[in-house]
């Protein structure tokens, strides 16, 4: 069936989806009981043609919310958790919002908007409303301490990779992501298994790694996704010996070289393999033969109606997956002229493939030198002792910033070769990296943060 001539979601939960679920770790809900069992209390009628704000807690509650309303609200804003408060009034004025669908109803008792429906589990017993239109799906860029945009979307753009791979061979796959799925990347695994025949166990904010491992496993989950810094995570944690899926995707961040090793390593019997999205650009490629970066005739090539060239040093994508639009006050062009997404990715030749160096608005000064922290912290990741890094600048009244990296060591290293393996790292960096680029100070620390949407938190000292 091709996607234009499916209006939404629930189009494709058809008897075939029998056995599939969502769960998280206190329910599991059958995709094909969302045909006739509400979450909305049997009100979804009542958005109809209206700009919907979906402000649920909880991601299990917000997914078979979605399945209700793709097909019947005129717009859907997908409300991440971690969004500041002092953002929700210019974004409910830039999407129009006129209804919204919470967990907490009460709180929106004086919001001044006229509708305003529960979100509840166990789910009730409703007739399914009508598609009667294509929603538009409105998702918000991440990375920004401002206002976030937000980006418009049609689900047949955002499933679009997912329809030309096509359905999955062999056994239903049971699919998890460390991403929360009200975010680019988390939808897209949501997507997968909604529209691709498989089922789908959801992370839980503050569940402790090695718990969320053991849940995974006692669902049998097969394959799952997440950011670099999501890995990195988990194989520090010791966990990864517990787990043993037969795919693993990375996305969101630079996969280097040293966490597809250690992926390689914890999971042999998996396809480890990073993929290339963003909230705007849509589904770029997968890469799936263990090396960092991709090949260099992927670029001026139509795979699966996505071209990629480079202009500047910076990756522009243009697809049939897409966004089509800022909406709201950040209304400005989407694409170029020719209809390209600068991504604001920026990649480096080498030989016969290209490798992403950083993000442009990345970029840390030093001594009047532009420096892609993500190039330093690749070099570092690469010594065996070495687990995660992240290279920031610091003020200097001599040059006016240097180079300071924090390093998180493997479990195990005995603190009496902290100067050996600093010492290592140093001509590690010294021999790959100009020397602007080296870094003057390495600290040892017991952990990074991380952003929400699960990549490094990246601040200047």
């Amino acid at each position: 069936m091709s996607p234009r001539e499916i209006f939404a979601l629930r189009d494709y939960l058809g008897p075939e989806k029998k056995g599939r679920t969502l769960s998280d770790p206190r329910h599991v809900v059958s995709l094909t009981d969302i045909l006739s069992l509400s979450c909305l209390g049997g009100r979804a009628r009542e958005l109809s043609g209206r700009n919907v704000l979906l402000a649920i807690s909880d991601q299990l509650r917000s997914g078979i919310a979605m399945i209700e309303i793709d097909g019947v609200a005129r717009r859907m804003l997908l409300c991440p958790p971690d969004l500041n408060p002092a953002h929700l009034k210019a974004l409910i004025e830039d999407a129009g919002i006129d209804a919204v669908v919470t967990d907490t109803p009460e709180a929106w008792t004086d919001c001044g908007i006229a509708l305003v429906i529960a979100a509840q589990l166990p789910l009730v017993p409703a007739e399914v409303a009508p598609s009667e239109r294509a929603t538009e799906w409105l998702m918000l860029t991440s990375g920004t301490s401002g206002v976030p945009k937000i980006v418009g979307h049609t689900l047949e753009g955002l499933s679009g990779a997912i329809v030309a791979e096509g359905p999955s061979r062999g056994p239903a796959p049971v699919w998890a992501t460390f991403y929360d799925i009200r975010r680019y990347g988390g939808l897209q695994i949501f997507l997968r298994a909604v529209i691709g025949g498989g089922s789908l166990v959801l992370s839980e904010p503050g569940e402790a790694l090695a718990d969320h491992v053991a849940r995974l496993n006692a669902r049998g989950v097969t394959h799952i996704s997440g950011t670099p810094s999501h890995w990195r995570k988990l194989l520090m944690s010791g966990a990864a010996a517990q787990f043993d899926p037969r795919y693993v995707r990375l996305s969101g961040e630079i996969a280097d070289q040293a966490v597809l090793d250690g992926l390689k390593a914890a999971f042999p019997d998996a396809s480890v393999g990073h993929a290339y999205a963003s909230t705007e650009a849509g589904v770029g490629f997968a890469v799936n033969d263990g090396l960092e970066g991709f090949p260099a005739g992927m670029i001026g090539q139509n795979r699966n109606g996505v071209e990629m060239k480079i202009v500047d040093g910076s990756l522009r994508i243009r697809s049939r997956r897409t966004a089509h639009a800022y909406i709201g006050r950040n209304a400005a062009p989407l694409t170029d002229a020719d209809g390209f997404v600068d991504t604001g990715d920026m990649v480096e030749l080498r030989g016969d493939r290209y490798h992403f160096v950083g993000r442009r608005g990345g970029i840390i000064n030093i001594g009047g030198l532009k420096v892609h922290p993500e190039e330093i912290e690749a070099v570092i990741n690469r010594h065996a002792d070495v687990r995660m890094s992240r290279a920031k600048s610091r003020r200097s009244p001599i040059t006016g910033g240097i180079v300071v990296a924090d390093v998180i060591l493997a479990d195990g290293t005995d603190a009496a070769r902290e100067k050996e393996i600093r010492d290592q790292i140093m001509t590690q960096c010294r021999a790959q990296l100009a020397s602007h680029k080296v870094p003057a100070v390495i600290r040892f620390v017991p952990t990074l943060d991380v952003t929400p949407a699960g990549k490094l938190a990246r601040t200047d000292a």
